[in-house]
């Protein structure tokens, strides 16, 4: 198979990688074939998928831009995978256009994308890291520098947490993350919930099980337990489709029907 000139060197073309399913499905043209195969079967299984997807993104811009608006100008997106198709640093930019943002992805293959996506823009960093690994990620010198200024920093956690087995403790993760934080900061959240179609949640998780990231929904009282030490922004923790869309008229009748649940927290 030919090797894009947009490819790292080594990259292994055979095997599905979530972050380029992820760009397969809102449209990109950053994965191969063997992404494009297992997201077709998971499609197949739950014909929305695109759909939810596309309705974490625009949630993800809608939340940037609403802190990009109240002053925020420093990103910290933790699972950011490959930053294609209406990344962060686009979204704030619209806003501010000083916005820094540093992308952070345990992931290698995504890493190295970021990187090569990314190269000459001096306010945008990647650094491979672990958010199971909080001690590390926190002193990595992009990470540090970003949070040393002791401004306000959004910290992204878009459809990464479900990531995050419970042996791992994820909120305690989240717990040291937030306390790394300057006065003034924000949580960024979402996340696949159990109960917008538990029909479904059985089936797409043992899909996930075949990829190097398998899948761990959560009920809404598990998501809204990360915002603790946060205060909400109006809505709280709702569909996403439902946090301060466009128009009301956006959000549709089911908005259950996209699963995923989000929402943004402010530190006092």
């Amino acid at each position: 198979m030919r090797q894009p000139n947009w490819v790292p060197a080594g990259t292994d073309l055979e095997r599905p990688n979530a972050a380029r399913m992820y760009d397969y499905y809102l449209g990109g043209s950053h994965n191969f074939e063997a992404d494009r195969q297992m997201a077709r079967k998971a499609v197949e299984l739950w014909p929305e998928l695109p759909q939810i997807m596309r309705a974490n993104r625009a949630f993800l811009r809608r939340a940037v831009q609403y802190l990009a608006e109240s002053g925020i100008t420093r990103f910290l997106d933790i699972g950011s995978g490959i930053p294609t198709f209406g990344p962060v640093h686009e979204a704030a930019r619209a806003v501010a256009p000083d916005a820094r943002v540093v992308y952070v992805d345990n992931d290698p293959v995504a890493v190295a994308h970021s990187r090569l996506l990314l190269e000459g823009d001096a306010a945008c960093s990647v650094v491979q890291a672990d958010l199971r690994n909080t001690d590390d990620l926190l002193d990595r010198p992009e990470v540090a520098d970003l949070l040393s200024a002791g401004e306000p920093v959004a910290l992204l956690l878009v459809a990464v947490l479900h990531f995050v087995p419970d042996s791992d403790d994820p909120h305690k993760l989240v717990a040291a993350l937030r306390d790394a934080l300057p006065p003034g900061s924000a949580l960024v959240l979402s996340h696949a919930g159990l109960e917008g179609r538990p029909d479904q949640a059985g089936s797409h998780q043992d899909l996930y099980k075949r990829t190097p990231t398998p899948l761990t929904m959560r009920s809404r009282d598990s998501i809204a337990a990360f915002f603790d030490g946060f205060e909400p922004v109006e809505p709280g923790v709702v569909y996403l489709p439902e946090w301060h869309p466009d128009a009301p008229g956006t959000v549709g009748p089911h908005p259950e029907r996209m699963t995923g649940l989000a929402g943004v927290g402010r530190l006092p």
